[in-house]
């Protein structure tokens, strides 16, 4: 047999080795579910919802007591058919009857010693369990599908009421739902096409087809919605005047407008509306029951008369208004002392009267000060008091408000000082009358109480992680001190080191240029220090008014240090940060002073490939490796309204703005001259945009739009080609490709535009897949679908898009040349009239771990357009797992975006 055979099938044979999983599992979804139906049961296949123009349709769907099963992205019903060729529950009730007949005894002979007997109930619990879940819900594979849902009538008509109940409260009073199901399925074009060859063709009859047309169940729901009822709002009926004063104040915010369609979700939240307002107003007592809405259908036809009734708390009984007659903080305060502060005397430590009447000495905090009006107790008082009455926002005669009851606890929660701190409230006992006839006093009083405990003075987190590059695992290491109020003023104190590795692939150290790129490790090294007051510090006292804001004020060193076989960097850090924040979603960052030194050494193998970028390609690359001296400025709006596991339907918007080296003129000359340091000056901005639709309580639909744009603003002299350039710092480029941008590029690797990088290797080019190209202009986005696949393990379907592009890109100046005036590097300068065609686009899987505190996350993708590739294999899918497009395995924490 020729030696070349085995070579020649190698391709088809590793395709379908690769595709039989995916066909098995398609061939198993093919298979009919009815084995698994007892007899005169019927399938669920489809629902279906017609008539719904103006109601959710959404709601009304999930209002249906009965789905048909999830084939989308994983045909559950089939894994589900695959679980039970395995399953035996009659092998596994033998099982449990003998696990508990051999615990018995074990338990008889260990009766004497608790400990082991402790531990013998607690293993047969946990058997025992396990073998339960897999008798009610089968075993592992069955439960990572689906059961098959067999249709029930009964569940069917709840469904009709439900949907009837729904369609009344979102305003038709008149809306009818009838539902009915057909046993006959609507195949599909390729089904009917193939069952009209089966009839041409001869072939011995089936005389159970005609049973099994009637085994699917097709339930449809129409609803007929008829006119809805509109608002009418009337005068609202408020006996007391107070109260009715607040609320005329108040009915600009009102969530109930004229002539909109009736709606009971929005009544509900018009009546918790109200109950904020007037708490808000000092109307401590009021609640949420005492606001009616009547609803009147008789006024007009396809109307409904709304009218708001806020009752009396009892006859002859007005609502009462509290104002604050004292506002005490207890900044030591221990669980006890505030689950009693409601009762007892927060002043005096809690105890037996004969533990104090032994020691009297300790019973009563004794730093006890009066700042700005507040009142703060500790037995050792520890926080500076004029900042923590800065956060505090109640004092004696204001009025009671919910809202600066609220906002206090936030404020005091962001000095992260504290453990937890409450805020309570005691009714002051009204004085006694002179005589029967004398009247209780309109307003009554109030007693703020806020307990806080404090934080532990030092926290240590360690971190662990890896990440997956190059093949390789690259473990790393993130070590970090919080030490809290140092120096009393509700400091924090953040010291950090960080080491780990990450693999790389490089030629530097291959000594054959046609050997394939070594896989090595990257080392990386860092330290951080940080402090924050809370506090802005300014010559001038803004702080009073800025406090409902949170303002920080963070001053921070870093010093990063890679070590790389081309080269070994450090980067330190010098910034100075404004921090405060709009709302609970909405942060601000202003960063009047940065300051970055970085300082770079090159090996000669590395050195040569610069000298060729430059000299072949116009590429400053080269300049980034000298020393540099970045000062600058910047600004950063960030708008989160997600939450760390992403279970949000949310949104994220990080608007980002940095200028440095405006006032270089001033010391550039001199820095370059007698510290060799150069100077560069930009302006840089960026906007990251994402999106986060919840489908269902387990599935998402998420997306991303990031971009980028970084500008030199002058030319720079450069010594090395006499020439004035513009530079822009290494560090300030962008990059596309790599584990949070297009997954299935190496990290930096993409780009720029449709240039293809290229390395001469014996006087021939080929492609450069190994050296970072940096780009001054980037856009990219990610399109992601994420879904439960059993327990704690979760899924994914993405694609991704973009590409880095040059703004500055050199041109050839050799007049005597042929290509003079053309870019040296022909695709990468961004063009309105081509960089469309240069979008790179990628798709993949994903797994994620999700612990709650932690999510692992593996994601597998392939190339499917590469615009960095010739024009004849752009499409890089057809060379699918080749070098040109080898599969991508992204290992990370946390999800990418």
């Amino acid at each position: 047999m020729p030696s070349n055979y085995f070579s020649k099938l190698r391709r088809p044979l590793g395709l379908s080795r690769r595709l039989g999983p995916l066909l098995g599992l398609l061939a198993l979804a093919a298979c009919s579910p009815f084995g698994l139906l007892r007899p005169n049961q019927r399938l669920l296949s489809r629902v279906e919802l017609q008539g719904a123009e103006q109601a959710d349709k959404e709601r009304l769907l999930a209002l249906a007591q009965q789905k048909p099963n999830t084939q989308f992205p994983l045909p559950k019903l089939a894994i589900y058919q695959l679980g039970f060729r395995f399953y035996d529950s009659v092998r596994i009730k033998n099982e449990l009857r003998d696990l508990q007949a051999s615990y018995e005894g074990r338990l008889k002979a260990a009766s004497a010693d608790s400990g082991k007997l402790g531990q013998l109930l607690a293993q047969r619990e946990r058997k025992v369990n396990r073998k339960q879940l897999a008798l009610e819900k089968g075993n592992a594979i069955m439960r990572l599908g689906e059961a098959p849902v067999v249709y029930d009538s009964a569940l069917t008509r709840r469904s009709v009421d439900q949907m009837t109940t729904f369609l009344h409260s979102q305003g038709f009073f008149r809306a009818k739902v009838a539902a009915t199901d057909t046993a006959r399925y609507e195949r599909g074009r390729v089904a009917r096409v193939l069952l009209a060859l089966g009839r041409v063709l001869p072939g011995k009859p089936d005389s159970l087809d005609a049973a099994k047309r009637y085994r699917r169940v097709t339930l449809t729901y129409r609803i007929a919605e008829n006119q809805p009822f509109r608002y009418r709002l009337g005068s609202p009926a408020i006996p007391d005047s107070g109260v009715a004063a607040v609320v005329r104040q108040g009915q600009g915010a009102t969530l109930l407008r004229e002539n909109e369609r009736y709606n009971e979700d929005l009544i509900g939240q018009e009546r918790a509306r109200l109950e904020t307002l007037l708490k808000n107003a000092g109307y401590y007592d009021f609640r949420q029951q005492y606001v009616t809405l009547e609803a009147d259908t008789s006024y007009e036809q396809f109307t409904v008369r709304l009218r708001t009734l806020i009752a009396n708390p009892g006859p002859g009984q007005g609502h009462r208004l509290y104002t604050l007659r004292q506002v005490r903080f207890v900044t030591d305060a221990g669980v006890g002392r505030t689950l009693r502060s409601a009762a007892g005397d927060t002043l005096r430590r809690a105890g037996s009267a004969g533990a104090l009447r032994d020691r009297p000495n300790l019973g009563v905090r004794t730093d006890t000060i009066v700042t700005d009006s507040v009142r703060f107790a500790a037995y050792k008082q520890k926080f500076t008091t004029r900042l923590l009455a800065r956060k505090v926002l109640l004092r004696p005669g204001q009025r009671y408000s919910l809202g600066r009851t609220a906002q206090t606890q936030r404020l005091l929660a962001d000095l992260d000082m504290f453990r937890f701190n409450t805020v309570n409230y005691r009714k002051v006992p009204d004085p006694p009358t002179a005589d029967s006839a004398g009247t209780r006093p309109s307003t009554g009083e109030l007693v703020a109480v806020i307990n806080a405990s404090p934080s532990p003075k030092f926290a240590e987190t360690t971190e662990f992680g890896g990440t997956f590059v190059a093949n390789l695992p690259g473990p790393f290491i993130n070590i970090r001190l919080k030490t809290r109020n140092p120096f009393g003023g509700a400091e924090v104190l953040e010291l950090g080191v960080r080491a780990g590795f990450e693999g790389q692939l490089t030629r530097v150290a291959v000594a054959n240029a046609e050997d394939p790129p070594l896989a090595v490790y990257t080392t990386q090294l860092g330290a951080t220090a940080a402090l924050v007051l809370p506090q802005f510090l300014v010559p001038f006292n803004t702080n009073r008014f800025l406090t409902r804001y949170n303002p920080k004020t963070r001053f921070s060193l870093s010093e990063t240090y890679v070590d790389r076989p081309e080269y070994a960097r450090s980067n330190f850090d010098v910034a100075m940060d404004y921090i405060w924040q709009r709302s609970a979603y909405h942060q601000y960052v202003f960063s009047p002073f940065i300051l970055t030194l970085v300082n770079s050494s090159v090996s000669p193998e590395f050195q040569e490939r610069l000298d060729t970028l430059r000299i072949e390609d116009g590429v400053s690359l080269y300049r980034s490796f000298f020393p540099l001296l970045e000062p600058s400025f910047s600004f950063t709006s960030l708008y989160n309204s997600n939450d760390f596991n992403q279970t949000r339907d949310a949104r994220y918007l990080r608007l980002f703005a940095e200028v440095g080296g405006v006032t270089r003129s001033l010391y550039q000359d001199a820095l370059l001259d007698k510290a060799g340091l150069s100077v560069y000056d930009f302006a840089r901005v960026s906007a990251d945009y994402r999106r986060y639709h919840r489908l269902t309580p387990s599935t998402f639909f998420v997306w991303r739009l990031n971009g980028g744009v970084v500008h030199a603003l002058t030319r720079t002299p450069d010594p090395l080609t006499d020439t004035n350039e513009f530079f822009v710092p290494y560090d300030k480029s962008f990059f596309a490709g790599g584990s949070t941008s297009l997954r299935a590029w190496q990290p930096r690797r993409l780009g720029p535009g449709g240039y293809s990088p290229t390395r001469t290797v014996n006087n021939e080019q080929v492609r450069d897949f190994v050296t970072e190209q940096p780009g001054e202009l980037l856009l990219e986005g990610s399109v992601e679908y994420r879904f439960p696949i059993y327990n704690f393990i979760k899924g994914a379907l993405f694609t991704d898009f973009g590409n880095v592009w040059g703004l500055q890109e050199r041109k050839n100046q050799d007049a005597s040349s042929s290509e003079f005036g053309r870019y040296l590097r022909p695709g990468a300068q961004f063009q309105l009239n081509s960089f469309y065609r240069q979008i790179a686009v990628g798709s993949g899987l994903g797994i994620r771990f999700d612990f709650t505190f932690l999510i692992l996350r593996l994601d597998i993708a392939t190339k499917i357009y590469d615009p960095t590739a010739p024009l004849a294999d752009r499409w890089a899918l057809r060379k699918f797992d080749t070098s040109a497009n080898p599969i991508a395995f992204n290992l990370g924490i946390g999800y990418p975006f």
